[in-house]
């Protein structure tokens, strides 16, 4: 089971965007596509059918799971997640350094 999920705010740890901030957008198995993170340019051909111009454009690129960590804003700063299964099965996943429940 991934312990980060959609919409969850995390922290790059490693790289060039190293202590930048955003949202997870997007989940593609060990990749994660996080809001205006590891930007690339990527030069396209017009395409008239579609309405589309030519030029260089900015997108986000994918970035391995293992570069980022969940943000946790009781401490400001990155965190681990465990998962906590209660009595009747449900589980949670909840922040390792202070056991507070994660959404």
């Amino acid at each position: 089971m991934n312990k980060l999920k959609r919409d969850d705010e995390v922290i790059v740890v490693t790289g060039k965007d190293k202590g930048k901030r955003g949202t997870i957008s997007q989940i593609a198995g060990d990749r994660v596509f996080v809001g205006g993170i590891n930007m690339v340019k990527k030069h396209t051909k017009p395409n008239p059918n579609a309405g589309q111009p030519g030029g260089i454009i900015e997108k986000e690129s994918a970035i391995h799971i293992s570069n980022i960590a969940i943000f946790n804003p009781e401490t400001n700063a990155a965190d681990r997640i465990a998962i906590q299964v209660s009595e009747d099965g449900s589980r949670k996943r909840i922040f390792k350094s202070n056991g507070q429940v994660i959404e």
